[in-house]
């Protein structure tokens, strides 16, 4: 089954260290382009995250979003650096003995702005790790639930017009036999206009060669295996969008010269509809992962 590279998936998990919430989206590009999106305590997990991505998906351009609310007791406890303090202390009274014994002043307020006398507890991030790659698995799998839904419409869309890909070459197929009837009578009554004589093995050469130039039968074979193969293709359980995309200029290439070749009114309509029908499915497939 084939899956749309379009979607939109998103997850929220509650713990002791506040709200995950973790976005996916997704839109059509030739490769697998990530872009990550991380809270700061988790910036460590990008590699990890692009390659757990990686696993998950095949063609599109991702921004992968992972945020952060933080609850009143998770947030970042500080302790004091007491041996610091002290040595600034001590080094206070030294100034102020140096200075005649008057002290300098140092309120609580300086002493607090003093690089590194206050200080974050360092907090082991692991849990938090572990929950927000879980949470992208999860995240990952509702994205791809999507992207197979959007993928089984583009799916019916594209079966319908191989339909119709089929009935017009079996409409030209079975006008073969009345335009090289019409195209001999055509010749015949010029010839006769002319009121000369005309050998008939050259005749015979001559429309065999001019049969030769508006022969058809080997462009539809290929529209036809071109058209079997793409529904093959739909079928099968591996992402297909590049083959598709192929099979799209191909089946394009034959009915260009079909349409060329025709010489009969009916026949350029009908190559005219299957070249309507590639156009949109190639627009579809640009969507397919």
């Amino acid at each position: 089954m084939i899956r749309s590279m379009t979607g939109f998936a998103r997850r929220e998990r509650q713990g002791p260290w506040g709200t995950l919430t973790c976005e996916l989206r997704t839109v059509n590009h030739r490769y697998l382009e990530i872009s990550t999106r991380l809270p700061e305590d988790l910036r460590g997990l990008e590699s990890d995250v692009r390659q757990l991505l990686g696993s998950k998906l095949r063609r599109g351009k991702v921004e992968a979003g992972v945020y952060l609310r933080s609850t009143a007791a998770s947030t970042p406890q500080l302790e004091l650096n007491r041996p610091m303090v002290e040595q600034l202390l001590r080094r206070a009274a030294d100034v102020g003995s140096m200075l005649g014994g008057i002290p300098g002043p140092m309120s609580a307020l300086d002493i607090l702005r003093w690089p590194g006398v206050i200080r974050e507890v360092e907090r082991d991030l692991t849990p938090l790790a572990g929950e927000a790659l879980a949470l992208l698995g999860e995240t990952a799998v509702e994205l791809n639930e999507s992207r197979e839904r959007e993928g089984a419409r583009i799916h019916e869309l594209l079966n319908q017009r191989c339909e119709g890909l089929t009935a017009g070459v079996a409409l030209v197929r079975a006008r073969l036999p009345e335009i090289s009837a019409r195209i001999r009578a055509k010749v015949g009554e010029r010839v006769a206009q002319l009121g000369t004589q005309v050998d008939p093995e050259r005749l015979e050469q001559e429309l065999v060669l001019l049969a030769y130039k508006m022969d058809v039968d080997e462009e539809l074979d290929r529209l036809g295996s071109h058209v079997t193969e793409t529904l093959r293709v739909l079928e099968a359980d591996e992402p297909a969008g590049r083959r598709l995309d192929f099979l799209m200029q191909e089946l394009n290439r034959e009915a260009n010269t079909l349409s060329s070749k025709s010489q009969d009114v009916e026949t350029t309509r009908a190559a005219v509809d299957m070249k309507v029908l590639i156009e949109q499915m190639r627009e579809q497939v640009q969507n397919v992962e």
